[in-house]
């Protein structure tokens, strides 16, 4: 039995790792085996990323302190709230692959920057690529120009080069 400061402890807690993350999503966990749910936390860990079960009430109280716009009491089923990670993508794509694997782990609902998101806008999130791999894209984006010109300059200089020897050679045959 949790005692008044432990559960003020807890929604605390709750509480200042949702005002932290970018990204919090609300999963109903009910039908997973403890060794399942133990995969999925290794999973999150692996990512700075953690799953917190609580009760409705305690988790409801949290979003209200976090001002995210979420009812929690009116999701069915038993509630673990996943927040924190990398980047916003990383906890959204952790639990939608987890979902896509365990049919009785089911997303209800999320929140993206304090803004309540949908199940779908999980989903979309979750598809994005890491935040890495867009920094990739957009150092190649901006170093593909300059090589091509790069390229392009040492292609007229080796042909300026070739065309020296060509006149050389021709000379000294001549």
């Amino acid at each position: 039995m949790l005692t008044r400061q432990n559960k003020e402890a807890l929604i605390d807690d709750l509480t200042k790792n949702l005002k932290e993350s970018t990204t919090s999503i609300i999963c109903d966990y009910k039908g997973l085996s403890v060794s399942e749910i133990s995969e999925l936390r290794k999973v999150l860990r692996e990512k700075n990323a953690n799953m917190k079960v609580a009760k409705k009430t305690f988790t409801q109280i949290a979003f209200d302190n976090a001002k995210i716009d979420i009812d929690v009491r009116k999701i069915d089923g038993q509630v673990a709230v996943i927040y924190g990670g990398d980047d916003e993508v990383c906890s959204s794509k952790a639990a939608f692959d987890f979902s896509k694997e365990n049919k009785a782990f089911k997303i209800k609902a999320g929140s993206l920057e304090g803004k309540a998101i949908t199940t779908e806008e999980i989903a979309s999130l979750a598809k994005l690529p890491s935040k890495e791999q867009l920094l990739g894209q957009v150092v190649g984006t901006i170093k593909a120009p300059i090589t091509g010109f790069v390229g392009a300059l040492s292609g007229n200089l080796r042909n300026l080069v070739y065309t020296l020897n060509a006149v050389k050679e021709s000379k000294e045959n001549a």
